[in-house]
């Protein structure tokens, strides 16, 4: 695959997608999944992950770790498990990509919407409602007390559960959740 450095000039990136099993083309189909359309945006994430990836001894690299900072409020998300709001606003702001908005069975708003809701039923809420447009709300495993997520096309499930699957990452549907 080429694309074009900041003069205008074509250049090969060092890796091969077909066949290729190392993580860093693992890390570069992710970052395609999550961006889906908007390969520019991928192609930036997957420099800021090799430029983190360097400081890094590769036997102690942790792909997702690193995936979830050059993604983070762009193409992803991390907050803290008890900020309802900032997950609220996480999701709109991936949805917006796509021109989508989810209908969230009230006012985010206002702040009594936030009295009977859990992560765990924003996540199934904003699931159903995107699904109804192609897309999935997918939520990964982290070591601390936070949630993390993205968006796929929905017809890209089955390849993201592969790619997570190989590096390690722990991947469940939005609307699993717990």
């Amino acid at each position: 695959m080429s694309s074009f450095d900041d003069d205008g000039f074509e250049h090969e990136h060092d890796f091969d997608e077909d066949g290729d099993d190392s993580v860093e083309s693992r890390v570069w189909q992710l970052l395609l999944l999550i961006n889906p359309g908007d390969e520019e945006t991928a192609l930036q994430q997957f420099a800021d992950y090799r430029e983190a990836a360097a400081e890094f001894d590769p036997d102690e690299l942790l792909p997702i770790e690193l995936i979830g900072r050059v993604i983070d409020w762009r193409s992803g998300f991390i907050v803290d498990a008890h900020d309802l709001r900032s997950l609220v606003q996480a999701i709109n702001e991936l949805a917006s990509r796509w021109n989508l908005l989810v209908d969230w069975n009230g006012d985010p708003d206002d702040d009594e919407f936030f009295d009977d809701m859990d992560a765990a039923e924003l996540f199934s809420i904003a699931y159903d409602r995107l699904a109804e447009f192609g897309y999935t709300l997918w939520a990964w495993e982290t070591d601390g007390d936070s949630y993390a997520g993205w968006m796929t096309l929905t017809r890209d499930g089955e390849p993201l559960r592969e790619l997570a699957t190989a590096l390690h990452i722990n991947l469940r549907l939005g609307s699993e959740v717990s």
